[in-house]
């Protein structure tokens, strides 16, 4: 088999309670490890502060002896989970790697999570990037995210969250709407061709924006089933961002679809509006949801992403069309706790039957 040069970008984020799991599956990986070097960017926790200490006493002997050769990127501010990783990115283009692996801060990889990546990366050169099977820990007979979902008006989710693993049908090689940045591969000379990831959004649908300009030149996104990447999820710590998700969820959507497209999905939209505010009130998120509305407000924030707009526009190869295949027609939440009967019984049967008068109407 041909060894790719691969840098893991691994964006630390108050590491302390997770880099035991990394560092001892570094230790197991069977990929060579003189074709890896482990990235360390070091964002520093608004809390906990920064993790560099930690990381020199505990990894840095490790390097090039148990685990690949590490670097550490110690940065003096938070730069998000898009600028984090990009300093990571930066590296690993500079230094002649054939492609980037994002670890996410709470996961760690099976010992053989490398070589079905490349195997299928190598084999297809239309897969712009590819997701690993990423399963729960330490519930690990559950998926946590079988490629991302994207439904319809921007929102994204993990796809056949909390499956059992056994119940599992798909081909080895599965395309996918977009691929989770927690575990995803990346070819370096597309990001070198395309651009980074989008520092702009911070948080929150970046590898969504990332997925999308892939595709919107025509790569596939696809999801390795046999690539296996274990996850310490938990959904109430994503869903609290819920500035991010909106804010960005609102660009993603301007930035990537022509304006026929936007028009017809708008009375569906404007009827969403009205139930993520009860949404919003119901879950204490209505202070979160005003700043969303008091960003898209300035003059600044349209000219900002108006351009983002213009520039994807620029380079797209592909219809709109083709950008909503995979896409789905309900939001499904992921945790018991916060499912809501209206949007259950109500919302995602309207949105469903909408959803299949806007497939028959758009042809560009």
């Amino acid at each position: 088999m041909n060894y790719p040069k691969i840098a893991l970008v691994y964006l630390s984020f108050h590491c302390e309670p997770y880099l035991d799991d990394v560092v001892s599956a570094l230790k197991k990986i069977t990929y060579p490890k003189d074709k890896l070097e482990f990235v360390i960017v070091d964002n520093p926790h608004p809390e906990h502060g920064s993790s560099v200490g930690f990381i020199e006493d505990t990894v840095m002997p490790l390097s090039g002896v148990e685990i690949p050769h590490v670097t550490l990127l110690a940065q003096k501010e938070n730069l998000g989970f898009a600028g984090g990783n990009n300093e990571g990115i930066k590296r690993a283009l500079a230094n002649g790697f054939d492609y980037v692996f994002l670890h996410n801060n709470d996961g760690f990889m099976a010992a053989n999570c490398l070589e079905p990546l490349v195997a299928a990366m190598e084999n297809d050169k239309t897969i712009g990037a590819a997701q690993s099977l990423m399963l729960l820990h330490p519930e690990t007979e559950f998926i946590n995210s079988a490629g991302n979902a994207f439904q319809y008006l921007g929102f994204g989710f993990c796809s056949e969250y909390r499956l059992p693993l056994r119940d599992l049908n798909f081909s080895p090689v599965k395309e996918i709407a977009y691929a989770s940045g927690a575990a995803v591969m990346m070819r370096a000379d597309l990001l070198k061709q395309y651009g980074l990831w989008d520092s702009d959004f911070f948080m929150y649908h970046e590898d969504l924006e990332f997925s999308f300009r892939l595709r919107a030149v025509g790569y596939k996104i696809a999801l390795v089933r046999d690539s296996v990447f274990y996850h310490k999820y938990q959904f109430s710590r994503s869903i609290m961002k819920f500035y991010w998700m909106e804010r960005n969820r609102y660009g993603t959507m301007l930035m990537f679809f022509r304006w026929p497209t936007l028009f017809l999905l708008l009375p569906m939209a404007l009827v969403l509006e009205i139930g993520l505010w009860l949404f919003a009130f119901k879950g204490g998120w209505a202070r979160e949801r005003v700043k969303v509305y008091q960003y898209w407000l300035k003059s600044s924030s349209w000219k900002l992403w108006l351009g983002k707009r213009k520039h994807i526009q620029s380079i797209r190869k592909v219809t709109d069309k083709e950008l909503f295949k995979n896409s789905v027609s309900g939001i499904y939440f992921q945790e018991k706790s916060v499912e809501n009967p209206v949007l259950k019984y109500i919302g995602n049967p309207v949105m469903g039957v909408y959803y299949k008068v806007f497939r028959s109407l758009i042809f560009w």
